[in-house]
């Protein structure tokens, strides 16, 4: 699994939300890309990553040979006057080259813990990725079913409109009272109020997406189906816990510690270094002018330095203690982590299927609330039904196509989730083929062997873009609602006068 899905992702259910789209719609491959181009929680992380990278060219550096130059100049102020050798001034020079031979194991566990830290962090960019894509396609479907929403409020603040109006005519004729009239008035001004929440809630979803795509959320599709979702949670669980990048970091983190140990223990072993040094000195004319010491010269020396600790108050086995303590730590977090995917998966699973089967109920809930409101409405032109029963049934299915609304996006994203948790919900899963991938990689492979103590990288610039210049959002809603959502306004047969009520007779 993994490569060969594409984002075909998330539309659980073959039933659409929405019908006819906008000209200038927004897919959710698009909005993905958007995301991973400009997104700061991404870039964030892969200018972390490149600092981890770096940690492996700074261990090295402590095993390769080093060369130090030093230099001063000393004016004697106050000399002895029985010191006719002492000289006025003197300038010295120094330079030292040293070349590491033993240090007990510590350069070579340091540069593995680096590299194994490397890793770590490139699955955790891996998982940072996942959980943009994650949180992109909960907002990408909190926008549609947000629309929806308060597309169904705003069509249901009509009905109750037309429904109150048709109250008043029926009062003013005697054929309702006073409390029917009420009662319409309530609901009208219930149903605005709610029509108003779902607004709000619509303009809090789109201003979401522009903070985590960057731009407005302008006409979306209805995304793709997810593929190679699993059969089981017992399926889903396996894949997890051989591919969760979550998982994969602190394992190799866990990893690390081992090599921490080793470098802690090198910190009671003997050194070797070769070492060359050259000496140069002058006294700048201030000697005696009957002094036969020579005024300037050179030496030279080289040999080996051996470093044998004898005591170090205790140190070294301090540290060791303490590494092997982080190590003990790490390896709980992996299995502390391990528990966390399992759950994960297994609960995205059972809420996914669980939304599949709200999705159903909610399908039938509202065909049957469909023919339940032309029945009241049918038995209200003979009598046998009162203005509180409509209402109630126009309630009944704003509710149903609401819970299908919602259960729709609730599967999607249970379902993106569910992939996410198994490990693929990743940029290269994903198909993201409209640019160049982010490798990080490239940037590991050119510093591993830098040994330039000059080299920097250039001053660093923003990368995620800015949506300080996005305007405000607000909560029109120009596309059509989905036909099994959609109800006229003139629903049949109208509200009776009462006149042909059997009581009426």
């Amino acid at each position: 699994m993994g490569g060969g899905m594409s984002i075909r992702a998330v539309a659980l259910v073959g039933a659409a939300l929405f019908i006819t789209m906008p000209a200038a719609a927004e897919t959710l491959r698009e909005a993905l890309l958007k995301a991973y181009a400009s997104n700061p929680t991404i870039t964030a992380q892969r200018a972390n990553q490149r600092a981890v990278d770096e940690n492996v060219p700074i261990a090295r550096a402590n095993g390769l040979p080093s060369l130090n130059a030093t230099g001063q100049v000393i004016d004697n102020v106050v000399q002895a006057n029985n010191n006719f050798l002492n000289p006025g001034r003197q300038a010295t020079a120094n330079t030292q080259f040293t070349v590491p031979l033993f240090q007990g194991g510590a350069v070579r566990n340091a540069v593995s813990a680096a590299e194994t830290r490397v890793a770590a962090g490139v699955a955790n960019l891996r998982s940072t990725e996942a959980n943009l894509f994650t949180n992109v396609v909960a907002a990408y479907m909190n926008v549609i079913r947000d629309e929806a929403i308060v597309g169904l409020n705003t069509q249901n603040v009509r009905v109750l409109d037309v429904n109150l109006q048709a109250s008043r005519d029926r009062f003013q004729v005697g054929d309702l009272t006073r409390t029917d009239v009420a009662q319409s008035e309530a609901r009208l001004a219930l149903a605005r109020a709610q029509l108003q929440s779902a607004q709000a809630q619509l303009i809090s979803s789109r201003e979401n997406y522009i903070n985590l795509v960057g731009d407005a959320p302008v006409g979306l599709e209805l995304p793709p189906m997810l593929p190679n979702l699993p059969a089981t949670p017992d399926a889903a669980v396996t894949e997890a816990l051989s591919k969760n990048p979550q998982l994969l970091a602190a394992r190799k983190t866990r990893d690390a510690t081992r090599f921490d140990v080793g470098v802690a223990r090198a910190g009671r072993l003997p050194r070797v270094n070769a070492i060359a040094s050259g000496n140069y000195f002058n006294y700048l004319g201030s000697l005696p002018a009957q002094s036969t010491i020579p005024g300037s010269g050179t030496s030279a020396t080289a040999g080996l330095q051996l470093t044998v600790p004898l005591f170090q108050g205790g140190r070294p086995g301090a540290q060791v203690r303490q590494a092997q303590a982080l190590q003990s730590q790490a390896i709980e977090n992996v299995t502390a982590t391990e528990r966390g995917i399992i759950s994960q998966a297994r609960s995205a699973y059972a809420f996914w299927q669980s939304s599949q089967q709200v999705i159903a109920s909610s399908e039938t809930a509202v065909n049957a609330n469909k023919l339940s409101l032309e029945g009241v409405r049918a038995e209200n032109s003979v009598g046998t039904r009162t203005i509180i029963d409509i209402l109630n049934a126009e309630q009944e299915l704003l509710n149903s196509q609401v819970t299908l609304v919602t259960a729709r996006r609730d599967a999607y994203v249970a379902g993106f989730a569910l992939l996410a948790a198994m490990g693929d919900a990743e940029a290269r899963d994903l198909g993201l083929d409209g640019g160049s991938l982010y490798d990080p990689t490239i940037n590991y492979r050119r510093v591993r062997h830098s040994i330039n103590d000059w080299a920097s990288d250039s001053e660093p610039q923003p990368v995620a873009s800015t949506t300080t210049t996005t305007p405000a959002q607000n909560a029109t809603v120009t596309r059509p609602l989905d036909p099994l959502l959609d109800t006229n306004v003139d629903r049949s047969p109208a509200l009776t006068t009462g006149t042909a009520s059997p009581n009426r007779q």
